[in-house]
């Protein structure tokens, strides 16, 4: 089998009102966007990868095209010696490795994660949230996903007095498991710069959560790239740390072990390592007795890899993305269905490949 072709097609959805993630400070989002990869074969097999976008979209298919064409999509090795060149030059090419895993699914007749040796399972999910709501708000976002069934919820924070809404959501619910994510691991620039934590900032704020207790984990109080000092806050606090979303590479995940730098890694096989290095950096957190807890917060097909990731390596938590209005209509609309938690469980897919079938009809608008 071989690699005929790559076509990009930049998707975009409107949201029914503005919507202000803490990663792009004072950013009224107003669409999601992204750009969709279709690696065609000449046995008429096709694996779809996908990856966030701006306005106007990011074009790199036609250099995609030129280093794949004629390469085995089983050769996956192979293949990711080429998209590290990418890497270095262009985008991020990770996404596109989701595609290779797709391609040989399909051709085997299996889902991913019977590939990587796995049973499927239901795995817990919890909601995890983007934007910041005042105490009264966000009770009742509360409230609204525990009569879902989650029994789990991440809050986002950026400043040391959004404990107090941590601590309110904690009396209101004193047997949720709570996550609590500071996002200064890394920012998108647009409209405001992004307010920093210090090492002692995130002290104050870690100790504050261990005061009020039944913190499942803290995460990215520091830029992604701050090994020793994750390390030092690990060591002086006893909530877990977590990190590593936006990390690129599984070199980089190597530093935070190395280091003694988190509880929980999270990379995002979509955006960090692709699927293979996922599973890499999964066995090395079981091996060192760490949590294994991607970030999914890209879209559908992202979502759908390291869902397929998440099964294979045993997760005990699937983030799941919920905000409204960024709901799973929303991140995954370029997809015929999407992925409805059921009473707070998930599983993958069971169908070959990613076992996602992409909506036909937006390929032709596109």
């Amino acid at each position: 089998m071989q690699i005929t072709g790559v076509t990009q097609h930049h998707l975009e959805r409107s949201l029914e009102e503005p919507f202000y993630p803490t990663w792009i400070p004072g950013y009224p989002q107003a669409t999601h966007e992204l750009e969709l990869f279709e690696v065609e074969t000449d046995a008429g097999i096709t694996g779809y990868g996908a990856s966030p976008s701006f306005a106007g979209g990011l074009d790199y298919g036609t250099e995609l095209e030129l280093f794949l064409t004629g390469e085995d999509p089983h050769n996956v090795g192979g293949i990711l010696g080429k998209l590290e060149t990418i890497d270095l030059v262009g985008p991020r090419p990770w996404h596109v490795e989701t595609a290779l895993w797709d391609i040989i699914g399909k051709d085997a007749g299996k889902p991913v994660y019977e590939l990587l040796g796995a049973e499927r399972r239901a795995i817990p999910v919890y909601a995890s949230t983007g934007e910041l709501m005042d105490v009264d708000e966000r009770i009742e976002y509360v409230e609204e996903r525990v009569a879902e069934g989650f029994e789990a919820v991440k809050l986002r924070v950026t400043e040391l007095d959004h404990l107090d809404v941590v601590r309110r959501v904690r009396e209101a619910f004193p047997e949720l498991t709570l996550m609590v994510d500071a996002n200064k691991g890394w920012a998108v620039r647009v409209m405001e710069e992004p307010i920093e934590w210090s090492y002692a900032d995130a002290l104050e704020f870690a100790r504050g959560l261990e005061e009020i207790g039944g913190v499942a984990w803290l995460e990215e109080p520091l830029h992604r790239h701050d090994y020793e000092g994750y390390a030092r806050l690990r060591d002086a606090v006893d909530v877990n740390i977590a990190g590593g979303e936006f990390n690129n590479g599984v070199h980089h995940f190597r530093e935070f072990v190395e280091h003694g730098s988190l509880d929980v890694l999270q990379p995002d096989a979509a955006l960090a390592t692709g699927i293979r290095g996922a599973v890499d950096v999964a066995r090395t957190a079981e091996r060192r007795g760490l949590q294994f807890v991607p970030h999914t917060w890209t879209n559908a097909v992202g979502f759908a890899a390291n869902l397929h990731v998440m099964t294979a390596v045993g997760s005990p938590w699937c983030e799941y993305p919920m905000e409204p209005p960024w709901t799973p209509d929303v991140w995954s609309f370029m997809l015929e269905g999407g992925f409805e938690h059921d009473d707070g469980t998930i599983q993958a897919p069971d169908a070959p490949g990613l076992g996602i079938e992409v909506d036909e009809t937006l390929l032709t608008e596109g």
